[in-house]
């Protein structure tokens, strides 16, 4: 296999789970370190970032997957996701970095305007280690 596909199953395989809301198989494709970054918050907890999942995904009502791109450790994914909020279909990019075919860092880049008026809501609570 080679790296340019052991990236694609690393990156396709925590989208999948993420999206299924399946915490421990998105896990199994993560390591460590770990850096997430969002307009709305960065962490460098593996494990916040992961507990952070099951309330996304309690939102969510569908995705569609635009286009993915894969290089030797680095991925790109870009869908749509379909949201039970007032902010509706949200268009995402998200960057992913792998080392040792584990991601380490993944970059969320989307238009957060829609979703400044549930900001309270979305962010982590300032006493979680984030």
């Amino acid at each position: 296999m080679t790296t340019r596909e052991q990236t694609r199953r690393a990156v396709r395989g925590y989208h999948e789970a993420r999206f299924r809301g399946d915490v421990s198989a998105a896990a199994a494709h993560v390591g460590e370190p770990f850096r997430f970054q969002s307009p709305f918050f960065t962490s460098d907890d593996r494990a916040g970032h992961l507990a952070t999942l099951p309330g996304f995904v309690s939102i969510v009502t569908g995705v569609d997957l635009i286009s993915e791109l894969y290089g030797e450790a680095e991925a790109t994914l870009v869908y749509d996701v379909h949201t039970a909020t007032p902010a509706g279909t949200q268009r995402t990019a998200e960057h992913f970095r792998l080392d040792d075919g584990k991601i380490v860092s993944i970059s969320l880049v989307f238009d957060a305007s829609p979703w400044q008026p549930m900001r309270a809501e979305i962010e982590p609570d300032p006493g979680q280690n984030l």
